[in-house]
Protein backbone atom coordinates (compact mmCIF):
# COMPACT_ATOMS: atom_id res chain seq x y z
CA UNK A 1 0.00 0.00 0.00
CA UNK A 2 1.35 3.43 -0.96
CA UNK A 3 1.45 5.97 1.80
CA UNK A 4 0.03 9.22 0.40
CA UNK A 5 2.29 11.22 2.69
CA UNK A 6 5.42 9.84 1.06
CA UNK A 7 4.29 9.48 -2.55
CA UNK A 8 5.19 12.01 -5.23
CA UNK A 9 1.87 13.79 -5.73
CA UNK A 10 3.40 15.92 -8.49
CA UNK A 11 4.31 13.01 -10.77
CA UNK A 12 2.19 12.75 -13.90
CA UNK A 13 0.37 9.43 -14.32
CA UNK A 14 2.56 7.07 -16.38
CA UNK A 15 0.24 6.85 -19.35
CA UNK A 16 -0.02 10.64 -19.66
CA UNK A 17 3.76 11.04 -19.42
CA UNK A 18 4.14 8.36 -22.10
CA UNK A 19 1.70 10.23 -24.36
CA UNK A 20 3.42 13.59 -23.78
CA UNK A 21 6.82 12.01 -24.48
CA UNK A 22 5.57 10.35 -27.67
CA UNK A 23 4.00 13.59 -28.97
CA UNK A 24 7.16 15.65 -28.32
CA UNK A 25 9.29 12.93 -29.96
CA UNK A 26 7.20 13.30 -33.10
CA UNK A 27 8.19 16.97 -33.38
CA UNK A 28 11.37 18.13 -35.11
CA UNK A 29 12.60 19.57 -31.80
CA UNK A 30 13.27 16.12 -30.35
CA UNK A 31 14.58 14.30 -33.41
CA UNK A 32 17.64 12.30 -32.45
CA UNK A 33 17.17 12.83 -28.70
CA UNK A 34 17.12 9.43 -26.92
CA UNK A 35 13.82 8.32 -25.42
CA UNK A 36 14.97 8.38 -21.81
CA UNK A 37 16.22 11.97 -22.13
CA UNK A 38 13.00 13.12 -23.77
CA UNK A 39 11.00 11.37 -21.06
CA UNK A 40 13.13 13.03 -18.36
CA UNK A 41 12.45 16.47 -19.86
CA UNK A 42 8.74 15.71 -20.31
CA UNK A 43 8.55 14.78 -16.64
CA UNK A 44 9.52 18.36 -15.79
CA UNK A 45 6.97 19.93 -18.13
CA UNK A 46 3.74 21.49 -16.93
CA UNK A 47 0.23 20.57 -18.11
CA UNK A 48 -2.42 23.27 -18.05
CA UNK A 49 -6.09 23.13 -18.97
CA UNK A 50 -8.06 25.83 -20.79
CA UNK A 51 -11.79 26.15 -21.45
CA UNK A 52 -13.59 26.95 -24.69
CA UNK A 53 -12.50 30.34 -26.08
CA UNK A 54 -10.13 30.96 -23.16
CA UNK A 55 -7.04 33.09 -23.81
CA UNK A 56 -3.78 31.18 -23.49
CA UNK A 57 -1.63 34.25 -24.01
CA UNK A 58 -1.87 37.63 -25.68
CA UNK A 59 0.42 39.50 -28.00
CA UNK A 60 2.96 41.36 -25.89
CA UNK A 61 2.97 38.85 -23.00
CA UNK A 62 6.39 37.71 -21.86
CA UNK A 63 7.17 34.30 -23.34
CA UNK A 64 8.56 31.55 -21.12
CA UNK A 65 8.72 28.51 -23.38
CA UNK A 66 7.22 26.32 -26.08
CA UNK A 67 3.77 24.77 -25.85
CA UNK A 68 2.47 21.43 -27.15
CA UNK A 69 -1.22 20.79 -27.74
CA UNK A 70 -1.98 17.59 -25.84
CA UNK A 71 -5.72 17.74 -26.40
CA UNK A 72 -8.17 20.21 -27.98
CA UNK A 73 -7.73 22.96 -30.55
CA UNK A 74 -5.84 26.25 -30.38
CA UNK A 75 -6.07 29.30 -32.62
CA UNK A 76 -3.08 31.55 -33.21
CA UNK A 77 -4.11 34.99 -34.43
CA UNK A 78 -3.04 38.58 -34.68
CA UNK A 79 -5.24 41.60 -35.28
CA UNK A 80 -8.25 39.26 -35.54
CA UNK A 81 -6.64 37.35 -38.45
CA UNK A 82 -6.20 33.61 -37.89
CA UNK A 83 -2.62 32.53 -38.56
CA UNK A 84 -2.99 28.89 -37.57
CA UNK A 85 -5.36 26.35 -36.09
CA UNK A 86 -3.50 23.74 -34.05
CA UNK A 87 -4.52 20.38 -32.63
CA UNK A 88 -3.07 17.46 -30.69
CA UNK A 89 0.63 16.99 -31.48
CA UNK A 90 1.16 20.53 -32.80
CA UNK A 91 3.50 22.87 -30.96
CA UNK A 92 4.03 26.62 -30.95
CA UNK A 93 5.93 29.38 -29.18
CA UNK A 94 9.32 27.73 -29.59
CA UNK A 95 10.97 31.12 -30.22
CA UNK A 96 10.81 31.52 -26.44
CA UNK A 97 13.28 28.65 -26.06
CA UNK A 98 15.86 30.66 -28.01
CA UNK A 99 15.26 34.26 -26.96
CA UNK A 100 13.53 36.09 -24.10
CA UNK A 101 10.98 37.79 -26.33
CA UNK A 102 7.37 38.79 -25.93
CA UNK A 103 4.63 36.90 -27.72
CA UNK A 104 3.98 38.17 -31.26
CA UNK A 105 0.43 36.81 -31.57
CA UNK A 106 -2.57 35.77 -29.50
CA UNK A 107 -3.28 32.13 -28.64
CA UNK A 108 -6.80 31.03 -27.73
CA UNK A 109 -8.23 27.63 -26.88
CA UNK A 110 -10.96 27.05 -29.47
CA UNK A 111 -12.22 24.03 -27.55
CA UNK A 112 -11.43 22.75 -24.06
CA UNK A 113 -7.71 22.06 -24.31
CA UNK A 114 -4.82 20.56 -22.39
CA UNK A 115 -1.44 22.09 -23.15
CA UNK A 116 2.07 21.05 -22.15
CA UNK A 117 4.53 23.84 -21.35
CA UNK A 118 8.24 23.31 -22.00
CA UNK A 119 9.91 26.16 -20.13
CA UNK A 120 13.20 27.71 -21.19
CA UNK A 121 14.48 27.38 -17.63
CA UNK A 122 14.01 23.59 -17.76
CA UNK A 123 15.81 23.46 -21.11
CA UNK A 124 18.75 25.50 -19.76
CA UNK A 125 19.11 23.22 -16.72
CA UNK A 126 19.06 20.14 -18.98
CA UNK A 127 21.68 21.63 -21.31
CA UNK A 128 23.98 22.17 -18.32
CA UNK A 129 23.72 18.51 -17.35
CA UNK A 130 23.67 17.11 -20.93
CA UNK A 131 25.70 19.54 -23.09
CA UNK A 132 26.08 17.23 -26.13
CA UNK A 133 22.37 16.43 -26.28
CA UNK A 134 21.62 20.06 -25.49
CA UNK A 135 23.67 21.14 -28.51
CA UNK A 136 21.76 18.63 -30.63
CA UNK A 137 18.45 19.99 -29.35
CA UNK A 138 19.55 23.57 -30.08
CA UNK A 139 20.43 22.57 -33.65
CA UNK A 140 16.94 21.06 -33.98
CA UNK A 141 15.49 24.29 -32.62
CA UNK A 142 17.53 26.41 -35.06
CA UNK A 143 16.41 24.21 -37.94
CA UNK A 144 12.76 24.47 -36.88
CA UNK A 145 12.94 28.25 -36.59
CA UNK A 146 14.69 28.49 -39.98
CA UNK A 147 11.98 26.36 -41.62
CA UNK A 148 9.26 28.56 -40.14
CA UNK A 149 11.08 31.70 -41.36
CA UNK A 150 11.54 30.26 -44.86
CA UNK A 151 7.85 29.36 -45.05
CA UNK A 152 6.85 32.85 -43.92
CA UNK A 153 9.16 34.36 -46.55
CA UNK A 154 7.60 32.13 -49.23
CA UNK A 155 4.13 33.24 -48.25
CA UNK A 156 5.12 36.91 -48.27
CA UNK A 157 6.82 36.54 -51.66
CA UNK A 158 3.73 34.84 -53.10
CA UNK A 159 1.44 37.73 -52.16
CA UNK A 160 0.57 40.13 -54.98
CA UNK A 161 2.46 43.40 -54.82
CA UNK A 162 0.35 46.53 -54.31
Amino acid sequence: MNNVFWSNIFRKPGDELDRITKLWQQTPLFQGIPDRHTRFLCGKMHVREFGDNEAIFSRGDQAAGAILVLQGQVRISTDMVELASLESGDFFGEIALAAPETRIADATAITASRLVYFLKQDLEEWIESEPRLGAHFLMNLASTLARRLLEANRQIAAQPQA
